[in-house]
This record gives structure tokens, sequence and C-alpha cells, in this order.
């Protein structure tokens, strides 16, 4: 009896379309090789067999890095797009920073001593005015 392991997170399982390659595979396997033969045929002549090789890898790689490359389940361009993002875009340094809500409270309590001082002396002065008349 032969046993098949089925995965219990259903969400990981790719579809796969042709070759045991999932869609997006298939696509940049294509791309490389849209643009690494030509390149190659191109090259051969001038520069050599194994020169013409070699460019060749060198341009398909990238291609085979977008087709295979994940880490934790995320394709290599958001990666890539997280990486510069924390290394480039954002600031370096993020403080920690909190509402001090008793100083808030400080501030509100001056602020309405000050008032009822205010309104004190300005009543104060009406009333020795209203006196005087």
């Amino acid at each position: 009896m032969a046993y098949v392991p089925v995965p219990k997170d259903l969400s990981q399982v790719k579809t796969k379309v042709i070759f045991n390659l999932t869609k997006r595979q298939l696509i940049c396997f294509a791309a490389a090789l849209v643009v690494g033969l030509p390149l190659f045929f191109l090259l051969k002549g001038s520069a050599g067999t194994s020169l013409a090789a070699f460019a060749m890898i060198l341009v398909m790689l990238p291609c085979f890095l977008f087709a295979m490359y994940e880490k934790h389940g995320q394709p290599l361009e958001v990666v890539l797009k997280n990486v510069i993002q924390t290394k480039f875009i954002r600031p370096r340094e993020r403080p920690y920073k909190t509402e001090n809500f008793y100083s808030l409270l400080e501030k509100q309590r001056k602020l309405e001593k000050e008032v009822s001082a205010i309104v004190k002396r300005t009543r104060h002065k009406d009333a020795g005015n209203s006196n005087k008349a």
C-alpha cells in the first residue's frame, strides 16, 4: 500500500499546469528562453560558444530566480520590495513614542486654572467698575 503525503494547510497547495510547473514558473521560464536563446546565438559566432553560454546563463538567471525562489510563501519580488523598503525607504530609527495621558491631564488642569483666574480678574474688575459708577 502506497502512502501519499497530504498537506494539512490547503492554501499552500499550488495548481500545476504543465510538466508539474505552476503558471508563474512557466511564464518566467518562457521569458528566460525568449531572452536567453537569441543572445546565445548572437554571441556564439563572435565571442565563442563558452562565453556565449556564460552570458546566456547570466541573463536567464534572474528569470529562474523569480520563478523558483520563495521565502515564507512570498515570491522574490515581494521579498525584494520588503528589503528595499526597510533598507532605503523607511527611516532606520523608529523611536517609541507614547502619549502620556497624565501629562495631558496636567496641562488641561493648568489651562483651566489659568482660565478661571482670568475670569475672576475680569469679574473683579467689572465689580469694581460698577461700584464706582
